[in-house]
């Protein structure tokens, strides 16, 4: 996907030059008011550019004189709150969608996206006996529906509960691994990007700052990314085994691998983690009787100071990055450097799918 475009505005302007995976999900992630959301109306057609050129696979939706207005460009978009019409069903809703296109769904197909989302229950119901994680499911199906090229999702868990957020994150997940649609999906949640995209943009003031794979961008130390608190990195790891006798499952990656307590996930299933930083610790020695489960041998890759206290190290597990944030104290006293073999203690892993 490609997407190039020049916009201004009385104090704002973007100058965007992309070019985006055609699978997975991309992620436009920065503050409020850097101009996530302007990308996606472009994109749609809703914002029209002089300067632009917007390709999604072999289609041309806008270059030179060539404009295809919104409703001709083969997109679902899902907003912040779901705008279901309240006076229909949801199986209604959902048939909405469909009928508005040339070439939607078959009916296996939109069975199986119903499955996906969870919506069977809910077919006969009016939206506004629905939740709000409810309703933002519906309105997801409702899009896909239409079997669009390219599904945008504008902060679709903004108005929702963390536990719903979850929900839906999870839904998302099933969607990017079971149906072969590219998703731009709007965050200013580092947990969202981190558990869904596959491809991260950097925004901030109309600018793009950084582009490219997740599991890279949030490991590298020049990026604002690495200054938050809850900064730390995403590893797509493999299930190799379980102890059901303490709950735990075992998880490869290409640096080790990683005990963690959960056992929903199956032999050979792919799951993504996030590691962060300050859970994390260092020892020079291979550690003895500990009650940490994660050791992993590492190599220091580069140190950077965060402030009189504080200093962020990278790592290298083989050649999947690390991030440990230790008092500088610490770092003086092991006498850290670039090159130096070491031990991560991993304390805790989160499982993100």
């Amino acid at each position: 996907m490609d997407v190039r475009f020049t916009l201004s505005r009385t104090g704002f302007a973007m100058n965007v030059d992309l070019q985006l995976p055609d699978k997975g999900v991309t992620a436009l992630f920065g503050p409020s008011g850097c101009g996530k959301t302007t990308f996606l109306r472009v994109v749609a057609g809703l914002e029209r550019c002089l300067d632009s050129e917007i390709r999604v696979g072999d289609e041309i939706w806008q270059s030179g004189a060539i404009w295809r207005p919104p409703h001709q460009r083969p997109l679902g978009y899902v907003f912040q709150q779901p705008t279901l019409f309240t006076h229909l069903s949801v199986r209604q809703n959902l048939q909405y969608g469909a009928r508005r296109v040339r070439h939607p769904l078959s009916g296996d197909e939109q069975a199986k996206v119903l499955a996906l989302l969870g919506l069977e229950p809910l077919l006969d119901r009016a939206p506004t006996g629905l939740s709000g994680g409810e309703q933002q499911r519906v309105a997801i199906a409702r899009a896909l529906f239409t079997r669009p090229r390219l599904l945008l999702l504008d902060e679709p868990l903004a108005a929702l509960d963390d536990a719903r957020k979850h929900d839906i994150l999870g839904y998302l997940a099933r969607v990017r691994t079971d149906m072969n649609v590219p998703m731009l999906f709007v965050s200013h949640s580092r947990d969202e990007v981190a558990r869904l995209a596959d491809y991260l943009v950097l925004m901030d003031q109309g600018h793009i700052t950084a582009h490219g794979p997740v599991t890279e961008l949030f490991s590298r130390l020049d990026l604002a990314l690495a200054r938050e608190p809850d900064t730390g990195v995403v590893l797509e790891t493999q299930v190799t085994g379980h102890d059901p006798a303490y709950g735990l499952t075992q998880l490869a990656f290409p640096g080790g691998t990683l005990l963690v307590p959960d056992g929903r996930h199956q032999d050979g299933q792919s799951v993504r983690v996030q590691i962060q930083a300050r859970d994390v610790s260092l020892s020079l020695d291979p550690p003895g009787r500990t009650s940490i489960l994660n050791i992993l041998p590492v190599t220091i890759d580069t140190l950077q100071a965060e402030s009189p206290a504080q200093v962020l190290v990278r790592l290298r597990a083989g050649d999947t990055p690390l991030l440990a944030r230790l008092s500088r104290r610490s770092a003086d006293a092991l006498n850290l450097e670039p090159g130096q073999a070491a031990f991560a203690q991993v304390k805790a892993v989160a499982v993100l799918a």
